[in-house]
């Protein structure tokens, strides 16, 4: 185990994201109110990277954004929330989302606009800061910037970044929702790519695999307080997880780190009110590094 907590930073992507309250998802041809509407720049990339610079101290995100109002305050506001932002900036309008909660706390996405992903020769982005990273989450981006995140001691990806896996770069870990279908298609030959899969199955916990033939399980952290909002959960789970496996925790540890990321995240109303940070860990003593 490190003395110190790990260097850790997110490559992916960003999107400006307008979350509202309604009863329930309206159904064709119906109106429904919202209430407590609110906005923040979030996404894979950056609900991820938040969540790892509130247990790390710090973390770095490169991403890419549109040259656009958006794009800018999508900066200033992740700056603010304690990441090192780093951004190509494209013609291209940085994408929007709106983001439904529920009653039952459940949400729904509509993004608007594609996925803006960082290049691996875009020369506006700092890549050879990767190099003395000590894990990196890759969400998006094309196969230079899978290349260029595998400099770091620990990679951890997600499916999302359908475009860039399954090439043959090696993976630490690859974390993908057990119960999404689209995901599990996208993983793909990615698994193969993989030393450690992870299918997580929200409040069952979940289960992993080694490619050694290795498996196991871990169960759901309890919720520190009520449920509210599920958005950012699983970004936020695998924030914890990179951050577990960059520290060197032992598996089933990282696991358990990353159950509490999304737990607590669960918690607050969208992604950035509740998040697990470096005092509760040393306050349990499990993050003492």
């Amino acid at each position: 185990m490190q003395a110190s907590r790990p260097k850790v930073a997110v490559v992916g992507h960003v999107e400006w994201v307008q979350f509202a309250h309604v009863p329930h998802v309206p159904r064709a041809g119906e109106v429904v109110h919202a209430r407590d509407p609110f906005e923040e720049p979030a996404g894979g990339g950056g609900v991820a990277a938040v969540q790892l610079a509130r247990l790390a101290g710090e973390a770095m995100l490169v991403t890419a954004l549109g040259r656009d109002e958006l794009g800018r305050r999508s900066v200033v506001r992740l700056e603010e929330l304690g990441v090192e932002t780093h951004a190509a900036r494209g013609a291209a309008g940085t994408r929007k989302a709106v983001t439904l909660l529920d009653e039952a706390d459940e949400r729904t996405i509509i993004t608007f606009g594609p996925r803006l992903e960082p290049q691996g020769g875009d020369e506006e982005l700092p890549w050879d800061a990767l190099e003395g990273m000590d894990a990196i989450y890759f969400t998006a981006g094309d196969l230079g910037a899978l290349r260029a995140a595998r400099e770091a001691r620990v990679l951890v990806a997600s499916p999302r970044a359908v475009g860039a896996l399954g090439q043959g770069v090696p993976l630490d870990a690859l974390v993908l929702s057990g119960d999404d279908a689209i995901e599990r298609y996208q993983a793909g030959r990615a698994q193969e790519d993989a030393e450690l899969v992870v299918f997580t199955e929200g409040a069952r916990g979940g289960t992993y695999r080694e490619r050694s033939g290795k498996s196991g399980t871990w169960s759901a952290a309890s919720l520190p307080a009520t449920a509210v909002d599920s958005y950012g959960c699983g970004d936020s789970f695998a924030a914890g997880l990179t951050y577990g496996l960059g520290a060197g925790l032992e598996i089933p540890a990282a696991l358990a780190l990353a159950a509490r990321c999304g737990a607590t995240c669960l918690t607050g109303n969208g992604p950035y009110q509740r998040q697990l940070t470096a005092f509760e860990l040393d306050e349990r003593g499990a993050g003492r590094l």
